[in-house]
């Protein structure tokens, strides 16, 4: 089954369907589902596609040989990358073909000519044709640099560029129909909304079940995820795991990292960028705040990677004695507490959903935090949406909670928002369980109260 990708499938239709020749690098995280996604678009079409591999340059040519001949019982073996392009080029001017180099990364690094032989056959070559080239990685530094970076020998050459992210709520919710939508959303919030995460999940059994037996169990793939992915991309995985630990354990500031993992702050710095360019952590910094912002933190941004850090990293050695259920049970009860952050996501995934129909169009949407110089103490705002102007702001609130949301959380987030001197204020207050009567009463068009199950 597949699901989404609506706009990235479109896109490689569009340049398909176009009578040139067209280089589209694609690139983001692992399970993502890059590789899902190039099969759902040539799956009608004719197509060399070549996975390469971590290994020598003579191994990865014997792979890609055996790709352009695919159809063919007796196929040359190239030892020259020059030679199999001159192949499919000769192929290329015969039928429409898509060309297709999955884990470009590895092939390049297999050879350090790789890029500038490719580049050498599209200006040669492969312009005269109407193919469409797919480069495909996992290594986001390497692919921004090295392809589609200034430096490259491809720099130019491409026509377009896919960066697949995560799936949003909306799109998760449907690789797993029969849950209920909290179920939904806490299956959202466990696996980050990555297509091969969502995919393990089975709505014939229990929301439960599955948890317990995804993350709980040791013979199953999401108990050592993390743990391979982290080997799979970084030199160091100890080190990584302890910085990981510290943020999911609290840690948000470059202080706090630092101390939780018994380092210096400069050491943390070092290590922090490569976990940001794997999409697993991500700065962030108040809204209205300078990039340089003080009060900047460091959040997990991929979920499975903060459910598994916060509930199943401390219980492994029991996880690994068949102990998983009685680990989970003891969890269980945390869950809601997990997912106030997932909902605040969900809530401002709703606010671009509902773009067209907000008092405005925002411009800029995000967490505030810090002190308020009237009640002269430090707070928080789960979020607010500023026009291009400055001068109309809509603040957020998001309560993940068994209960109705009562007026005194109303009025809260409106003192809150009397130290921004914004000239208009609107208010969005979003409730998994609904709101009481007296809240209802307050509502107006500027106080707007949302419900969890009316969403998207």
């Amino acid at each position: 089954m597949f699901i989404g990708r609506e706009k990235e499938l479109s896109t490689l239709k569009m340049h398909y369907d176009s009578e040139s020749f067209a280089c589209i690098p694609i690139y983001g995280r692992r399970r993502v589902g890059k590789t899902r996604l190039i099969e759902e678009f040539v799956k009608d079409k004719k197509v060399i596609f070549f996975t390469a591999v971590e290994g020598t340059f003579s191994q990865n040519m014997a792979i890609l040989s055996r790709a352009i001949f695919f159809d063919s019982t007796i196929a040359p073996i190239y030892d020259d990358f020059q030679m199999a392009l001159d192949a499919i080029f000769s192929m290329a001017q015969k039928e429409k073909l898509v060309f297709v180099i999955d884990e470009y990364p590895y092939f390049a690094a297999s050879r350090s000519s790789v890029s500038s032989v490719l580049q050498y056959a599209i200006d040669h070559m492969l312009l005269k044709t109407d193919m469409l080239l797919i480069l495909s990685g996992s290594s986001m530094s390497f692919m921004e640099n090295q392809v589609l970076g200034y430096q490259s020998p491809l720099y130019g050459r491409r026509s377009g560029q896919i960066k697949l992210l995560p799936e949003n709520f909306m799109v998760s919710r449907g690789y797993a129909p029969k849950f209920s939508k909290e179920e939904q959303a806490i299956m959202y919030g466990v696996t980050g909304g990555i297509p091969k995460y969502l995919s393990l999940f089975d709505d014939e059994k229990s929301l439960d079940e599955n948890l317990e037996f995804q993350f709980f169990n040791k013979n199953n793939f999401l108990f050592e995820e993390t743990s391979n992915l982290l080997k799979q991309e970084l030199s160091e995985p100890a080190f990584y795991k302890a910085i990981i630990t510290a943020i999911a354990t609290g840690g948000s500031q470059m202080k706090d990292i630092a101390s939780k993992t018994g380092s210096d702050s400069g050491v943390c710095s070092v290590y922090l960028k490569p976990l940001i360019e794997l999409g697993i952590i991500h700065r962030e910094i108040p809204i209205m705040d300078k990039l340089e912002s003080r009060k900047s933190i460091y959040r997990l941004s991929d979920g499975m990677f903060r459910f598994w850090y916060r509930f199943v990293y401390q219980n492994v050695s029991l996880i690994n004695l068949d102990k998983g259920g009685i680990v989970f049970e003891r969890i269980k009860s945390q869950i809601p507490a997990f997912m106030g952050e997932v909902f605040e996501k969900i809530c401002i995934e709703y606010m671009w959903f509902i773009y067209d129909k907000l008092p405005f169009g925002f411009q800029n949407i995000g967490r505030w935090w810090g002190n308020n110089p009237i009640k002269k103490e430090q707070q928080e705002i789960d979020f607010i949406a500023i026009d291009a102007t400055n001068k109309k702001a809509i603040f957020g609130e998001c309560k993940w909670r068994n209960e109705e949301i009562g007026e005194s959380v109303i009025d809260g987030l409106i003192q809150k928002a009397e130290m921004f001197t914004f000239e208009e204020k609107f208010y969005y207050f979003f409730s998994k369980s609904g709101f009481t009567k007296a809240a209802m009463e307050k509502a107006n068009k500027k106080i707007i109260l949302v419900n969890f199950a009316e969403m998207f």
